[in-house]
C-alpha cells in the first residue's frame, strides 16, 4: 500500500533519479570541503597551534561528521521501517510520539540522576519511546492502525509529553535548560564515544532489517493477504517496531531530538527513484545519512565564527513541515461518516436558564479560587485583612486566566463554525504555534519589544497559520482529517523556528520557553487590565454575527446562495479568531486546548443556536482555565506548575476520546 500510496510526488518528474542522488551527494561532499578548508586557524604559537587544530579535527570535527552520517541513517532506516509496518506515508519518529517520550524519558533521568549515562542512558530512551508508540497504538487500535488516527494519537501523545518535559525543565533552572538545548539535537562531539556506542546498534539494526526483508514485503499487502501467506503479523509487527524504537531512541539518547528526518528520507528516496521495499530499505539510510551531514554543515558554515547557525536537529524540522504539507493530499484514512446539516441533536430545554446556572457556577468557581488556597500551615480560607494582602498576587492572574479561556472558547467556536468541523481549534489547528512563530520573529527583529509589538506579530502569525491550514486542507478534501493533519504540519514548521531561538540559551530563550509552558505567574494590572479590554473588544461583534455563525456550518454554497459574502465573512472571522488566540497564547501560552473542550462541553451541555452556544463557550473556557490555574497554585505547593500543564493533560485525553466517538462527524 504504501508503495501505491507514495509513488510519486505531486509537481515532480522522476526523470533523472540517479542525478538528484548524485547531486546530493556532491552537495555533501562540498559541503565538508569547504567546512575543512575555512575552518577558523587556531591562535597563538604555529606548533601548539597545529597540535590544537589536530586534536580540534581529529576529536571534533571528524567525530561529529561520522555521528551526523550514522545518526541520519540510523533515523531513516527507523522511518522506512514505521512507514511499511504501519502502511503510513507519514510515520516517523516525531509524527508518532517516540522521540518526545524517549526525551520525556531522559529529562526525567537526567533531572533526578544526573550521573545516567552509557547504556542505562539508552535504555531509559528506549523505555520513553517504546511507552509512547505503545500507547499511541493502543489508542488507534479499534480503527485497525488508521494512519490517520495513528497521526494523530502520535500529536497528541507528543503534546503531552512536551508539556511534562517543559515544566521539568522550568523546575530544574539552567541545568534543565541545558538539557533542553540538548533535546533541539546537536551534534557537537567531544572525542569518538557516541560513534563507537551507535554505530555497532545501527549495523546490528541493518543486519535485523534484511533478515526482516521478506515479512516486511509482505506486510505490504493487506492482513488477509499477509496471514494467507504464513505471515505472524503482530509478532512480526512487534520485533519491527522494536527494533525501528530502539533505533530512534538510541539516536535521540546520543544527540537529541532530530526533528522529522524519518519521514523526510524514505520520501526522498522515492523521489530518487526508489519504488521496491530493499530499495526503500537501502535508500532510505543513504538519503537520511545525506541529508543529516548536509545540514549540519551548512549550520557550521553558515553561523557566526563557525558556531552553529541553530541546533541540527531544529533545523531538519524546518524540512519536516513542508514535507508533511506536500505529502498530506496522498494520506487517506477510512472514510468517516458525512457532516449532516440536520439530524438528531441534543438540545437544552431551558437555554436561559441554563446559562444563568452556568454563568452562577462560573462566578462561584472564580470566588472560590479567589479565596482557597494553600499556605505553611495547610489549606485556608481568606477573608478581612488576609484576603485584601492577596488580592494583588492572585486577582491578576485569575482575571487573566478567565479572559484568555472566553477568549480561547471563543477562537475555537468561531473556527468550528467557520470551518464546519467539530474538531477544530487554536491548538489543534497549528494557530497557537503560529503564535509562537510570530513571537520568535518579533523577538529576533526587536529584541526586546513591548507588549502591544509582541501581540500584534503573534497575531499575524496566528492568521498566517490559520489560512495555511485552510489552504492546505483544500487539497486534501476538507475532511476533519485533513484539518487535523494539516494543523500537524503547520505546528511542526512554527515549532521548529520557536525550537532553534529556543535552543540559543539566551533570555529571547526563557521568554520563549516560559511562553511555551503556558504561566500566569506573571500577570499584573496591567495584563489583567489589557485582558479585560480585549475580551470585551473582540467577543462583543461576535453576538452581531450569529447569523453567519448559523449559516457556515451548512457549506459554502448554501451560504453564497442566501447572500453571504463566504471569502471576506471567512477572513474577518478568521481575523477574530487568529487575534484572540495571539492574546490569549500571550497570557498564558499555547498548551491548554481550550479552545476545543469549551466548545464542545457546551455542545455536550445542549447548547446549539449560535449565541447560546457562543456564550456557553466562553463560559466554559473561563472556568476550565481559572480551575487549571488554582491547581497550578496549590497541587504541588510552594511551587507552581504552568497552568498551560494541566489544561494540556485535561485536553489530550479529551481529544483523543472525541476522536474515537462515532458521533465525531456529527453536525454542529
Amino acid at each position: 500500500m504504501s508503495e501505491t500510496v507514495s509513488r510519486s510526488l505531486p509537481g515532480i518528474h522522476l526523470r533523472t533519479p540517479f542525478l538528484l542522488g548524485c547531486a546530493l551527494a556532491l552537495a555533501c561532499a562540498t559541503a565538508f570541503a569547504l567546512l575543512l578548508l575555512l575552518r577558523p586557524e587556531v591562535p597563538g604559537d604555529p606548533v601548539q597551534a597545529r597540535a590544537l587544530d589536530a586534536i580540534l579535527l581529529w576529536n571534533s570535527l571528524m567525530p561529529r561528521a561520522a555521528i551526523a552520517l550514522i545518526s541520519g541513517a540510523a533515523l531513516g532506516l527507523a522511518g522506512a521501517l514505521l512507514q511499511r509496518i504501519l502502511r503510513n506515508p507519514i510515520a516517523d519518529a516525531s509524527t508518532l510520539g517516540i522521540a518526545s517520550g524517549a526525551q520525556l524519558a531522559l529529562t526525567l533521568g537526567l533531572s533526578f540522576s544526573p550521573v545516567l549515562s552509557g547504556v542505562s542512558r539508552e535504555f531509559v530512551a528506549f523505555a520513553g519511546g517504546l511507552s509512547a508508540i505503545a500507547l499511541v497504538l493502543a489508542l488507534s487500535w479499534r480503527r485497525g492502525l488508521d494512519p490517520v488516527t495513528v497521526a494523530i494519537c502520535g500529536m497528541i501523545v507528543s503534546m503531552v509529553a512536551a508539556s511534562l518535559s517543559v515544566t521539568l525543565v522550568l523546575s530544574r533552572g539552567e541545568y534543565a535548560m541545558s538539557i533542553h538545548i540538548w533535546g533541539a539535537g546537536t551534534l557537537n562531539q567531544q572525542d569518538w564515544t557516541g560513534v563507537i556506542s551507535l554505530a555497532p546498534q545501527f549495523a546490528a539494526a541493518s543486519l535485523a532489517g534484511l533478515l526482516f526483508l521478506r515479512p516486511i514485503n509482505v506486510l505490504a499487502l493487506d492482513d488477509v493477504s499477509a496471514k494467507g501467506l504464513g505471515v505472524s503479523l503482530h509478532i512480526i509487527r512487534f520485533a519491527i517496531l522494536m527494533l525501528a524504537v530502539w533505533l530512534s531512541a538510541s539516536v535521540t539518547a546520543t544527540v537529541g531530538i532530530i526533528g522529522f528526518l524519518g519521514l523526510a528520507a524514505p520520501a526522498i528516496a522515492r523521489i530518487c527513484g526508489a519504488r521496491t521495499t530493499r530499495q526503500v530499505m537501502v535508500a532510505a539510510p543513504l538519503t537520511g545519512a545525506s541529508v543529516l551531514f548536509l545540514t549540519d554543515c551548512l549550520t557550521q558554515l553558515l553561523g557566526p565564527g563557525f558556531t552553529d547557525l541553530a541546533p541540527t536537529g531544529a533545523a531538519t524540522a524546518l524540512v519536516g513541515g513542508p514535507l508533511l504539507i506536500l505529502l498530506l493530499p496522498r494520506v487517506h484514512g477510512r472514510k468517516a461518516p458525512q457532516a449532516k446539516s440536520g439530524g438528531a441533536v441534543r438540545r437544552t430545554l431551558r437555554p436561559a436558564s441554563t446559562l444563568l446556572l452556568l454563568g452562577g457556577l462560573s462566578l462561584g468557581a472564580f470566588v472560590a479560587v479567589l479565596v482557597v488556597g494553600r499556605t505553611d500551615g495547610g489549606w485556608s480560607i481568606a477573608f478581612g485583612p488576609l484576603l485584601s494582602d492577596l488580592l494583588p498576587f492572585r486577582l491578576p492572574r485569575i482575571v487573566v486566566a478567565a479572559a484568555a479561556g472566553a477568549m480561547l472558547g471563543a477562537a475555537g467556536f468561531i473556527m468550528q463554525r467557520v470551518t464546519g468541523n467539530p474538531l477544530a481549534s487554536p491548538e489543534v489547528l497549528g494557530v497557537s504555534s503560529g503564535a509562537g512563530a510570530g513571537l520568535t520573529v518579533t523577538l529576533l527583529m526587536f529584541a526586546f519589544p513591548s507588549p502591544p509589538i509582541m501581540i500584534a506579530g503573534m497575531a499575524l502569525g496566528a492568521l498566517a497559520s490559520f489560512m495555511a491550514v485552510i489552504a492546505v486542507s483544500r487539497r486534501a478534501g476538507l475532511s476533519a482529517e485533513a484539518f487535523l493533519l494539516a494543523g500537524v504540519a503547520v505546528s511542526a514548521f512554527c515549532l521548529a523556528i520557536v525550537g532553534i531561538v529556543l535552543a540559543q540559551g539566551d533570555m529571547r530563550s526563557y521568554i520563549l520557553l516560559t511562553w511555551i509552558s503556558g504561566s500566569t505567574n506573571h500577570a499584573a494590572g496591567f495584563e489583567a487590565c489589557a485582558a479585560i479590554i480585549s475580551l470585551i473588544v473582540l467577543t462583543a461583534p461576535l453576538f452581531l454575527m450569529t447569523r453567519w455563525f448559523a449559516i457556515l456550518p451548512l457549506g459554502a454554497s448554501l451560504a453564497r446562495g442566501v447572500g453571504l459574502r463566504v471569502t471576506s465573512t471567512g477572513l474577518l472571522l478568521a481575523s477574530l479568531a487568529a487575534l484572540m488566540t495571539a492574546i490569549s497564547s500571550f497570557l498564558i501560552g499555547p498548551l491548554s486546548l481550550t479552545g476545543l473542550i469549551a466548545p464542545h462541553l457546551s455542545r455536550l451541555i445542549g447548547f446549539h443556536p449560535a449565541r447560546d452556544h457562543l456564550v456557553a463557550a466562553m463560559l466554559m473556557g473561563a472556568s476550565l482555565l481559572v480551575s487549571a490555574d488554582w491547581l497550578s497554585r496549590v497541587i504541588i505547593y510552594p511551587y507552581q506548575v504552568p497552568v498551560g500543564l494541566f489544561a494540556a493533560l485535561i485536553g489530550g485525553p479529551y481529544l483523543l476520546w472525541l476522536i474515537g466517538r462515532k458521533e465525531t462527524q456529527a453536525s454542529l
